[in-house]
């Protein structure tokens, strides 16, 4: 018997017993659609870190206080050593970086009129617009002479702005913070939140203005303290050296001579971890979510099983009039791979669904790779042979003679 002959003998033995078909088959939709749904969450959330990280700005460095050791065990406390000094520092002895913006980050209530909004107070200078790729909608950022004069100037984010003025145009309001009156002199183009901190609801002020007036001066006993201080190269060639000198630098100024007391961190640094992460997650899930393809495997072969016992005398008949144990075997190996694969298509089909859904109403970007797909269509095509392969045998084997007797 040749396969066409094979396959056209599965497919009506299927379809005769659709609702035991279905429900065979429904072990594996499950099980594909878990796992392309798991692959899609996955890379979702890796594009949507990629994408977070990428909004840092061009070729940034990241001082931040405290080693990677201390901050890793959470519990100790982070020096308090990383100041605007070292940030003028860089700025003026490293030769390969373009610009700096010492940032300080605090919280409080911001008042205009009869109107609240609690919201971050970011503490800069003027190179934070260039050194983390940010625009002005209305206004102008912060400057050199306002940094110098310690003014009570203030820029909001744009959803700061509306939650305060609507659509009233704030340039030359006056807001309060912690009972101390700001001017709006500009608001920022809207970009969105990254890694936790939204600029957009923020507001923005000298980084001098903000020491001296609303955080106590906030001072380590070698100037301003800042919460991290970001560095823009010329190119990302330029960073490995950048990085290297801003290392030395800040040895020599905090005069260390073991463990440093910051570490710089670089864009590529963050998105290699992130990537670390999320992939090591991606596979977690799917590998959990491969489990139900197992079960449905399972119960491919015990229903191969039962079918086998049912057609015991079709199975004699088709032997008695010539049919090889090899027909038999690959009869019952189709209906198997049959089972299989089409429950990987539904199962695929429905996972789709769910990433895209799942896109429609989160931040993640909805989309799935089509090598996942036909990886896991494939799997479940392997999964469907491997477990039909001992039904299939047994049907073989049987005996024609002692078939036909339970005739």
């Amino acid at each position: 018997m040749d396969f066409t002959e094979s396959l056209r003998m599965a497919v009506t033995t299927l379809t005769a017993n659709k609702l035991r078909s279905s429900l065979t088959m429904l072990g594996i939709v499950i099980g594909n659609a878990s796992v392309i749904a798991m692959v899609g969450i996955g890379e979702g959330a890796q594009r949507y870190i990629n994408g977070q990280l990428q909004t840092l700005g061009p070729n940034v460095l990241f001082v931040v206080p405290g080693n990677r050791q201390t901050r890793e065990l959470g519990g100790l406390e982070v020096p308090k050593t990383l100041v605007v000094a070292d940030a003028e520092a860089i700025s003026q002895q490293v030769p390969t970086v373009v610009g700096t913006a010492p940032e300080f980050s605090d919280r409080s209530l911001i008042t205009y009129k009869n109107r609240n909004a609690s919201s971050s107070i970011i503490g800069t200078n003027e190179q934070f617009l260039t050194v983390r790729s940010f625009e002005m909608a209305q206004g102008r950022f912060i400057s050199e002479l306002d940094l110098e004069r310690r003014s009570l100037t203030a820029v909001l984010g744009a959803t700061l702005a509306e939650r305060l003025f609507d659509q009233a145009n704030p340039i030359g309001q006056s807001i309060r913070i912690k009972g101390v009156s700001f001017e709006v002199i500009g608001v920022m183009a809207q970009k969105g939140s990254n890694l936790g901190l939204d600029y957009d609801d923020a507001v923005i002020v000298p980084i001098t203005t903000q020491a001296s007036r609303l955080v106590g001066q906030r001072q380590s006993p070698y100037g301003i303290q800042v919460s991290f201080i970001v560095v823009s190269t010329a190119d990302r060639e330029s960073m490995d050296t950048a990085e290297f000198q801003i290392t030395n630098l800040l040895r020599l100024r905090h005069n260390i001579v073991d463990d440093d007391d910051f570490y710089v961190s670089s864009q590529d640094t963050l998105l290699d971890l992130a990537e670390t992460v999320t992939g090591a997650l991606t596979l977690l899930l799917a590998a959990i979510a491969g489990i139900s393809l197992l079960v449905g495997g399972i119960g491919i072969m015990n229903i191969m099983l039962v079918s086998v016992r049912e057609r015991t005398q079709e199975i004699g008949l088709r032997k008695a009039i010539g049919a090889s144990q090899q027909d038999i075997l690959v009869q019952f190996l189709i209906e198997s791979l049959i089972l299989a694969v089409a429950g990987g298509f539904v199962g695929s089909g429905l996972g789709i669904g769910g990433v895209f859904l799942l896109g429609a109403v989160t931040l993640l970007e909805a989309s799935i790779s089509g090598g996942a797909i036909a990886l896991a269509v494939g799997v479940s095509g392997g999964i469907g042979l491997f477990f039909g392969v001992f039904p299939a045998r047994q049907a073989a084997k049987l005996d024609p003679i002692v078939a036909l007797r339970s005739m």
